[in-house]
């Protein structure tokens, strides 16, 4: 922790280069992603501050939409889109992901009530893939493909799409050599940026 503590001192000594931000945001991406520790949206595409409103959830997970009360993940998505006009929404899912693996290899996640509850929202069909790939990355291709559908039906994403005014990407993010591909739609594969 102290590296950590001792960097953020260091940080704050430099308000001349972040005084601007007090204006207020306006990024133009939405980054969803995991809250794995191992995937860091700014270093991966090389954001500044101010450039991509995160969403961070386990497993990159997007809820289904007015799942009866008000989500956090939910008001993210609508806020990002209807108040702050991004452009652009990226899922990126990741390799090595423990909760699409968890999935793939029927893991009992009884000790951890509140995972298994939220990996149920992961897909209908769970997510299919080879239990003895470690890199689950089948399966995580699947999982951003599931959650790029699941986001088609948020109210605000749907009218943007419909308008023109939105694009969706699906990224898969290689924890272990730092590549990062795109879905395409005309080939129906993952393929790099």
């Amino acid at each position: 922790m102290q590296p950590l503590i001792d960097h953020a001192r260091r940080f704050g000594q430099r308000p001349e280069e972040f005084a601007p931000h007090a204006a207020g945001q306006s990024p133009a991406v939405l980054f969803v992603t995991c809250s794995d520790s191992r995937v860091v949206p700014a270093l991966i595409t090389g954001a500044r501050p101010g450039q991509l409103f995160e969403l961070r959830t386990a497993g990159g997970i997007v809820p289904p939409y007015g799942t009866g009360s008000p989500s956090g993940e939910a008001a993210t998505i609508e806020y990002a889109v209807e108040v702050l006009g991004v452009e652009d929404v990226v899922v990126c899912g990741h390799s090595h992901c423990g909760a699409v693996g968890a999935l793939v290899r029927g893991e009992d996640l009884s000790a951890v009530p509140a995972v298994r509850d939220w990996l149920a929202h992961a897909a209908p069909d769970g997510a299919p893939g080879s239990p003895d790939d470690p890199a689950v990355t089948d399966a995580v291709h699947g999982h951003v493909l599931a959650q790029l559908l699941r986001l088609r039906s948020y109210p605000c994403v749907e009218r943007r799409l419909a308008d023109g005014l939105l694009r969706l990407h699906g990224w898969y993010y290689e924890v272990h050599t730092g590549a990062v591909l795109e879905y395409r739609s005309g080939s129906d594969t993952f393929e790099a940026l």
